[in-house]
């Protein structure tokens, strides 16, 4: 595996290599002080502040701050990644047209920056995942509740996205945010957000419903689901893996 590190660099500097890298198709990360915009489906502002910025050759773009595993603003694979100097900040766009959504990353200061050829892919099988809990839900969708619909899957929204969407008996409108394991309140957060995040793209007034299908919680993420009206359904991952055959 190639890679290239700058330490510090200038803006200019860094826009050589982020331009190199973009032809070379390599993975980018980016570390410094950055405020982030996002308009599309909706439209987002982050201040400034210290955050990592991962540019994948596939189009993916990821912003991470120092909490939690998942980025506070992404933009999907199919994206182009594009860089430039203005009015003295580093600035990298990833651009989708189709849905037209943009991501500005403005750097006024670079710490470090790197680039790596990787290649290989990916390919892991993982039984008991959170996939094979999701197409048990696809397959039985009571598992959820009784009458519940499943509509969308991977859902987007401006606060990550959403395992499972769909409607229940009475045409509400229900976040499912899957676990293998058994959950903190972390999880119960997650879904708070994804359900905060879709009752802003839903019609004014509309109630969205969060459920969180994990084996069992914990008392702190029992709490914090009752403070914000979300639900718990006990559910495990099957046993066996996509395709593999029950004893």
């Amino acid at each position: 595996m190639t890679a290239t590190t700058l330490h510090d660099p200038s803006h200019r500097e860094a826009l050589w290599e982020l331009e190199a890298a973009f032809d070379r198709g390599d993975l980018v990360t980016l570390f410094g002080t950055c405020s982030v915009e996002y308009d599309g489906r909706a439209s987002s502002s982050l201040g400034p502040g210290a955050r990592l910025v991962v540019l994948k050759p596939d189009g993916s773009a990821l912003v991470h701050t120092d909490e939690g595993r998942t980025p506070v603003n992404w933009q999907p694979p199919g994206s182009e990644h594009r860089a430039a100097v203005r009015d003295g900040r580093l600035r990298v766009r990833s651009v989708r047209e189709s849905p037209d959504e943009r991501l500005d990353v403005r750097f006024s200061a670079v710490e470090h920056l790197a680039a790596y050829g990787v290649t290989g892919g990916r390919s892991v099988e993982v039984v008991g995942s959170e996939a094979d809990l999701k197409e048990r839900v696809l397959a039985d969708p009571a598992v959820v509740e009784p009458g519940f619909e499943p509509l969308a899957t991977e859902r987007e929204t401006e606060a990550g996205p959403v395992d499972v969407f769909g409607r229940d008996a009475e045409g509400r409108p229900v976040v499912v945010e899957l676990k293998r394991r058994r959950v903190g309140p972390d999880a119960a957060g997650q879904l708070a957000r994804y359900v905060a995040a879709v009752e802003r793209e839903e019609p004014g007034g509309t109630t969205v419903r969060g459920v969180l299908l994990a084996p069992s919680v914990t008392d702190r993420a029992r709490d914090l689901l009752a403070e914000e009206g979300l639900e718990h359904v006990a559910a495990d991952p099957p046993a066996d893996g996509p395709g593999d055959d029950a004893p």
